[in-house]
């Protein structure tokens, strides 16, 4: 959603989601974005909560980012079509310490996939992998780049980000890059919208105009 202002500033209201199992760090990622703190201490999320950040992203643009935490368990109900709906970006996190959650990943892509697509074309949400708590791993994820690199490809991600939300590691480029992806994907479809537009008003130009009806017409 877009909303131009007198001063020539367009402003974008966005939801982005942010999902993974539980214990992924999901909620101290979003504190430390919004709020730049972190805590040890976080309980477990329960259905959702969200925050917001307002980013003066360039001097002609304001991004207003609604942060979607999904709780880890969702995934398991039908509530997520509710909690997704509108969504135009994402975040799939795990925890690099623990591998099951790593497996997980791919379902909830899935589930995004499955419940919230771009207007016009339905085309999927841009998808970003965080791999969190990498203040933790004995053995980095940046060393598995190219790997990590070919998975994002495989199973259809925007990118992933090695991240750490108690050393507050790569969640800003993280960030800018998801709202980057989502700002083509909002631009392009403006485009598509007004080169409709533009092309419907030539088709009605071109069209023959309508015949006057004269005194020698049938009807009298």
């Amino acid at each position: 959603m877009a909303a131009e202002q007198e001063d020539g500033v367009t402003e974008y209201l966005y939801k982005v989601l942010v999902v993974g199992d539980i214990g992924t760090g999901k909620t101290s990622i979003i504190k430390r974005y919004v709020h730049n703190i972190f805590s040890m201490h976080y309980k477990s999320t329960i259905g959702v909560d969200f925050a917001l950040k307002v980013i003066n992203w360039d001097p002609k643009t304001i991004v207003r980012l609604q942060l979607w935490d999904i709780a880890g368990q969702e995934r398991f109900g039908n509530m997520t079509r509710v909690y997704y709906k509108e969504a135009v970006g994402a975040f799939v996190v795990f925890d690099v310490t623990r591998v099951n959650t790593f497996e997980a990943v791919q379902k909830w892509k899935n589930d995004i996939d499955n419940k919230v697509t771009l207007p016009p074309d339905d085309r999927p949400i841009p998808v970003v992998l965080l791999a969190n708590k990498c203040d933790l791993a004995k053995e980095g994820f940046a060393r598995n780049a190219a790997q990590m690199d070919k998975y994002c490809e495989e199973h259809g991600f925007a990118g992933w980000e090695e991240t750490s939300a108690k050393e507050n590691i790569n969640i800003d480029k993280a960030v800018k890059f998801l709202v980057s992806k989502i700002l083509e994907n909002d631009i392009n479809r403006q485009n598509q919208l007004q080169k409709k537009d533009e092309n419907i008003v030539k088709v009605g130009a071109g069209g023959p105009e309508p015949k006057k009806a004269g005194a020698g017409g049938c009807c009298g």
